[in-house]
């Protein structure tokens, strides 16, 4: 049988490639009658996520968000000058609150089943995670 290729290994993709597929499953349900939005008001990531094609993505759909721009992206951007542009906008405070979901995210990974990944099928994964969820949720 012949080494597994890198289709099938999923699972190791860099997170960055992932994001605009994740902000399309979000529903942000309504306080009152009517169907969720399809957008979040803001988004939250870390520097993986610090790239052109993802802050344009955010642009285009109206999102607002605290992305930390990498080194060597602010380091290229100094070096053109003026024609560098200006620097994305950065608020601290707000990224701070990402600690909230990096702990719930460390919990998560405490399941094994979540942590491994050994399911073959997204959907199955993500029983796995609501499952895993549901737990943490109970037990707190």
């Amino acid at each position: 049988m012949p080494p597994p290729g890198p289709a099938d290994h999923a699972g190791k993709r860099a997170d960055c490639t992932q994001f605009e597929p994740v902000m399309d499953k979000i529903h942000v349900p309504r306080t009152g009658s009517g169907r969720p939005r399809r957008t979040p008001d803001s988004a939250s990531a870390d520097k993986s996520c610090s790239n052109r094609k993802i802050r344009a993505y955010l642009r285009k759909c109206g999102i607002r968000h605290v992305i930390p721009e990498k080194k060597d992206h602010k380091a290229a951007r100094l070096r053109q000058g003026s024609r560098g542009g200006r620097p994305p906008g950065f608020d601290k405070g707000r990224y701070k609150d990402r600690n909230t979901v990096e702990r719930a995210i460390g919990k998560l990974k405490q399941f094994r089943a979540v942590t491994t990944c050994y399911d073959k099928r997204g959907y199955v994964y993500l029983g796995t995670v609501t499952a895993a969820a549901l737990l943490i949720w109970l037990r707190s």
